[in-house]
């Protein structure tokens, strides 16, 4: 192989396979004699093709995890060499480079932070695998990558194979023949146990994961069953109760499983107990489906039962189901400790994407403190009444007999949220409704002691924040029951008091729940449990209500049941976000898919109310549009605002109205970009003069930045 001194004379290869690997190149040789590298010139866009194909090695079959990386920005030299980087990545093969095998090493702590979303399948796994290399996306030619390939073999520092099939000391019995169990077999055979799948059903699908690996095998499968049972037996033997001391066993479950927090703090004299948890699993989620999108607090959960109350912090994930990526077990919530468990979250969401940023956070509380989440996440806060209506509605039911009754309380209830932008005091409509149902005395005994003492904060709260959709409540609340049924089981009252049985539901049993609904969806398996996740929300279970079987009325709709026609449920007060519906679903407190259908049905119709988050919505482009009291360039500025505002609205209905992007597409107007300055080779562009730059800075041009989120390698199958 002949040795090359200049990059210039390196050719680019673009393989015409669409997953290409280091076989499928032409490696030669870069450098000096007395020092130079195999490499390899490719198009840059094409840099995670071969990441995936190196992936993909039969023999040695793993994940390249990004073991350092560097980066510049455009411009930031004044003279640079043809091999320098604009990008530098450095991935190293997940089976290393430590060493927790049998006499293996532990490399010492880093200055930073290494990357751990794409190791190995377990911790054990580690074999100290030497195989690594380097991308460069050149600064002369950002659109090339320059691979550096410093050792190809999948070996150890004594140049055994340490780890695939063809290694002979692989950890666990017959693991030459089995690579490995990777993390996501490993999770769903956990998965399926915790959630008492028989033990046959889970080594049909716990074995039919593997054979990707190794094909079908009589001693493969025997290993698996073995394996398979033994995990189901450490499981079923496992204990909440580390320690008889309730506190105890919470420090040392926190010791053994550092990874799975993000904030921790034992209470004290002076400072109360404060527990976050966070699993890798749901800090990938939160990256996923919380970027420049919206997280919800299901808080206080517990407040009677529990020794600590449990908040949640929720995404809405692909099907806009709500998805925990967060739970923080607390009593306190003043603003100091709320702020310290926030931004430790998300300090470690921002360590391993930088650019990630939350257009919303949803409360459900009016006691919460907003100043927190405002300065920790620089994102505005919006309000969910479903707490609201669910505590209103259980207590109308429960305590009043007469479903007409029933009906009325609960209308006049929601005409004193809505009074609030009607233009009539909240306050004397409540207290007219506390006149005309003073005999309904058991109710208006727990509405007296509960409500009125504190229902001006609420009020305020509603009034002064913008309101959650019934989209995104429905989706709070449905995470809310299902939370309920899985902590408030018989078998466990007893435990309530304790934290460390709290923790070991949430992340086992409530963990695996959901981590087998998205598993299930996105793989397209389990189709039972898909189509229970996919119809878990009344919204979901709404949309196959066909609108024939609906027979609309001002007062009352009437449904006709889907699966005996010789029944109907009726709607009063439709329209309202507190209507009331006769279905058993809706009478424990429930947001039901009847309502759901019937107020989709009746928002754009004359005659029935629009939706409080609607009305909310109103009222901020109404104090917008308002006139300044000097008629200056304020109005101006509202008025551009406004008209900005209302783009954006008017394209994000098309879009979701339309069944064709294309026609979306090529209806949007043409973007020019301005042409970039040519700049001296191998020289910094002379500098802009200070007024140049001052009419540059006040120009309406907007540069935008270049995003430094990075393609996630935990994609890879």
């Amino acid at each position: 192989m002949d040795l090359i001194e200049s990059i210039h004379d390196i050719p680019v290869q673009n393989p015409s396979v669409e997953d290409f690997s280091a076989s499928d190149l032409k490696w030669i040789k870069f450098g000096t004699p007395e020092h130079h590298d195999d490499v390899a010139l490719i198009p840059y866009a094409r840099a995670e093709e071969f990441i995936i194909g190196e992936c993909s090695n039969v023999e040695c079959p793993t994940r390249f995890h990004i073991e350092r990386g560097r980066k510049r920005s455009l411009g930031s030299l004044m003279e640079f060499k043809s091999d320098e980087y604009l990008e530098y990545r450095l991935y190293w093969c997940s089976f290393g480079p430590e060493n927790y095998g049998e006499g293996g090493i532990i490399l010492p702590s880093r200055r930073y932070r290494l990357n751990t979303r794409n190791r190995a399948a377990r911790p054990q796994s580690m074999r100290g695998c030497t195989c690594h290399f380097v991308i460069k996306r050149l600064y002369a030619r950002p659109s090339l990558a320059l691979i550096i390939y410093n050792n190809r073999r999948h070996v150890s520092k004594s140049g055994f194979i340490c780890h695939g099939p063809l290694d002979r000391d692989a950890i666990g019995p017959g693991a030459k023949k089995i690579p490995y169990v990777g993390h996501e077999i490993q999770q769903q055979t956990m998965s399926m146990i915790y959630l008492g799948i028989p033990e046959e059903n889970v080594l049909e699908k716990h074995i039919e994961g593997i054979q990707r690996y190794c094909g079908s095998d009589l001693k493969v499968n025997s290993i698996a069953s073995q394996y398979v049972h033994k995990l189901g037996m450490i499981i079923k033997r496992s204990t909440h109760e580390l320690d008889l001391d309730d506190q105890e066993s919470v420090r040392i479950w926190a010791d053994r499983n550092k990874k799975s927090i993000f904030y921790y703090r034992d209470s004290s004299e002076t400072e109360p107990f404060i527990l976050g948890i966070q699993t890798e699993w749901q800090l990938q989620q939160m990256l996923r489906f919380g970027h420049r999108s919206l997280i919800a607090a299901d808080s206080t959960f517990g407040i009677k039962r529990l020794k600590y109350p449990l908040c949640t912090l929720l995404v809405f994930d692909s099907r806009q189901h709500a998805l925990p990526v967060a739970w923080v077990i607390t009593r306190s919530v003043a603003k100091s400790d709320v702020c310290k468990w926030m931004k430790a979250l998300l300090g470690r969401v921002r360590a391993v994407d930088p650019t990630w940023k939350v257009n919303g956070f949803i409360i459900d509380d009016a006691a919460v403190e907003t100043d927190p989440i405002r300065e920790t996440f620089s994102c505005p806060v919006l309000f969910s009444v479903w707490r609201v209506r669910r505590s209103w509605l259980r207590h109308v039911v429960k305590n009043c007999r007469n479903i007409e009754v029933q009906r009325q309380i609960f209308k006049r209830l929601g005409e004193i949220v809505y009074s609030i932008w009607g233009g009539v005091d909240p306050f004397l409509v409540l207290q007219k409704f506390t006149q005309d149902f003073v005999d309904q005395t058991d109710f208006m005994q727990y509405f007296n002691a509960t409500w009125v003492p504190k229902i001006e904060m609420w009020l305020t709260t509603i009034k002064s924040l913008p309101l959650a959709s019934q989209e995104s409540s429905g989706a709070i609340e449905s995470y809310h029951v299902k939370l309920k049924l899985k902590l408030f089981d018989d078998s466990h009252l007893g435990a309530l008091q304790r934290v460390d049985w709290l923790v070991h539901k949430l992340t086992t049993e409530l963990h695996s729940s959901f981590w087998l609904d998205r598993y299930a969806d996105e793989s397209d398996s389990f189709q039972t449990i898909k189509d229970e996740y996919v119809n878990s929300t009344s919204w979901h279970r709404a949309s196959k209500i066909p609108n024939t079987n609906i027979t609309l009325s001002p007062n009352t709709t009437k449904i006709l049941s889907q699966t005996d026609t010789s029944r109907s449920h009726f709607v009063s007060n439709p329209g309202s976000e507190f209507a009331f519906c006769d279905c058993e679903w809706s009478l424990r407190g429930n947001i039901c898919k009847h309502v759901v259908k019937v107020n989709t049905m009746c928002e754009n119709l004359k005659g029935y109310q629009s939706s409080l988050s609607f009305h909310a919505f109103q009222e901020i482009l109404v104090k917008m549009f308002e006139k300044p009291l000097d008629d200056s360039m304020d109005l101006d500025l509202s008025m551009a605002w406004l008209g900005q505002i209302h783009g954006q609205i008017e394209k994000l209905v098309e879009l979701n109205k339309s069944t064709d992007i294309g026609t979306v597409v090529n209806g949007l107007p043409l973007k020019w970009n301005s042409k970039k300055s040519r700049t001296s080779l191998a020289r910094r562009p002379a500098t802009v003069g200070p007024s140049l730059a001052l009419t540059s800075a006040n120009s309406g041009v907007n540069v935008r930045k270049k995003s430094r989120k990075r393609k996630r390698l935990s994609r890879i199958r």
